[in-house]
């Protein structure tokens, strides 16, 4: 019996229902592109306030001052809006309408469970962090009749989990965390909106395109209405992998070392440590090809630059191919210096043609079917403020995703807790993962392992950017 017991779920509409603002948006490539993935799924754990004389005090603090960051952010309380062009086209249009129809905040409380039963035990039963997010399954298009935002806040015998569902066609990890980052500071400065040390998002998107294309972009139309078929997966389960600051740097030096470089980065150092124990782990036949697909942001290799608090999906993407037998033998310098040489070819020539090529022939993919065992994909980042977020009470204990998306190889990135350290969340199937937990080489560099969430999930996996 699931422990989640739902007390409300409300409508938060915008603190001025009747700003002036545009009520049409337009998507670029970016938005358009992940309309048939699932939406973006990020939440935080916190000791429960001590502070506040009720549960219920809480509750109306964050509703309200939830109206007060959508009145700032107002696209996350609108709708995704659908054109159909002529039967003779068969191609269609999507864009935000901001029609200020509101943003979903459900009220949940987790019986007996406590956050040691989170963040303590190395397998977690069920699918218990799952259930602290809303709307889970939906894909972005689906945001024509559902909210492009949902906010679930579950009470814990002694914290307080703050799930988070945003429509990725908004945005991408940036502006979610912007957003995020936004109304926490908010909350803890009482609802003052004045003087805040976030800026404003950035809503100007045809900046993106300088003159590649004009909006809006039509695309082919696909089946976007009743409910979309999904395909049952294999078993998965996740882990999270805590890189210390000091194990960071070892990996950092010993992958310079090896290629006699000092241009491979902390990230690729432990992405190329990571790509080598799963591939190993997975058992393949050593001519079998792998590949690491990675996200990056696109924000500065934009000419001209974008800004940070830009409201949008400014991410490219790239893969990195090798057999399994070279990727092993050829060891963590060489695999670290095969990512690094094609994050730096994703120069702003390259993200330009990209985007050119993108609207010549326009392509919105379904993630389903996109991963497999011979293939490992990054999203998030380290860079992200997660724990920054103090809504009055305190930082943030730990981050942990939805559903969302999940496949067989997804690794999602987040600071640590520790200043300098990086956790990388496992996707995987539970022998590549218990291959991994005997895998003395990986162990050398005394990784440590978080914990376990010994979840099945059944179906596919968000791309944001590094």
């Amino acid at each position: 019996m699931s422990p989640i017991h739902f007390i409300s779920t409300s409508t938060i509409q915008l603190t001025n229902a009747h700003q002036n603002h545009p009520q049409r948006i337009e998507l670029t490539p970016g938005d358009l592109r992940v309309l048939r993935f699932n939406q973006n799924q990020k939440g935080l754990i916190f000791h429960k306030p001590k502070h506040l004389s009720n549960d219920q005090g809480l509750i109306e603090q964050l509703k309200t001052t939830l109206s007060h960051t959508l009145h700032i952010f107002y696209p996350l309380a609108g709708r995704l809006g659908l054109i159909e062009n002529g039967n003779d086209d068969q191609t269609c249009c999507f864009f935000l309408h901001c029609n200020g129809e509101g943003a979903q905040f459900v009220h949940a409380v987790a019986d007996g469970v406590t956050v040691a039963d989170i963040l303590e035990p190395t397998i977690v039963p069920d699918d218990l962090v799952y259930s602290f997010f809303p709307m889970n399954g939906l894909f972005n298009y689906q945001g024509i009749s559902n909210p492009l935002l949902a906010v679930q806040v579950t009470e814990l015998v002694d914290g307080i989990f703050i799930g988070c569902t945003m429509n990725h066609c908004v945005g991408d990890g940036t502006s979610f965390w912007h957003f995020f980052n936004t109304w926490s500071e908010i909350c803890r400065r009482g609802g003052c909106v004045d003087q805040l040390s976030q800026p404003h998002p950035d809503l100007a998107r045809e900046q993106l395109l300088n003159g590649i294309a004009d909006l809006p972009i039509r695309i082919q139309r696909f089946q976007y209405h009743g409910i979309p078929e999904r395909s049952v997966g294999p078993p998965l389960q996740q882990r999270v992998f805590h890189f210390s600051k000091e194990r960071i740097s070892q990996l950092k030096a010993k992958a310079n070392a090896e290629m006699e470089t000092d241009k491979i980065s902390s990230l690729q150092a432990l992405m190329a440590h990571l790509w080598i124990s799963v591939t190993r782990s997975r058992g393949l036949d050593a001519n079998e090809e792998v590949a690491y697909f990675i996200l990056a942001g696109t924000r500065q290799r934009m000419q001209p630059k974008l800004r940070e608090e830009f409201l949008g999906n400014a991410i490219t993407s790239g893969l990195v191919k090798s057999t399994a037998g070279e990727l092993v033998k050829n060891g963590l310098g060489w695999a670290a210096w095969e990512i690094n040489k094609m994050i730096a070819s994703k120069t702003t020539e390259e993200v330009r043609k990209s985007l050119d090529n993108w609207v010549k022939c326009p392509t919105v993919l379904k993630f389903e079917g996109m991963i497999d065992r011979t293939k490992l994909v990054t999203g998030s980042s380290h860079r992200f403020d997660v724990y920054g977020n103090d809504f009055g009470w305190g930082k943030p204990l730990a981050v942990r995703s939805g559903p969302a998306d999940k496949c067989d190889g997804r690794l999602t990135v987040f600071a640590g807790a520790d200043p300098g350290s990086i956790d990388f969340e496992a996707c995987l199937s539970p022998e590549t993962l218990q291959a991994m937990a005997q895998d003395p080489e990986f162990w050398t560099h005394d990784v440590k392992p978080n914990f376990n969430i010994g979840v099945d999930l059944n179906g596919a996996a968000q791309a944001t950017p590094l």
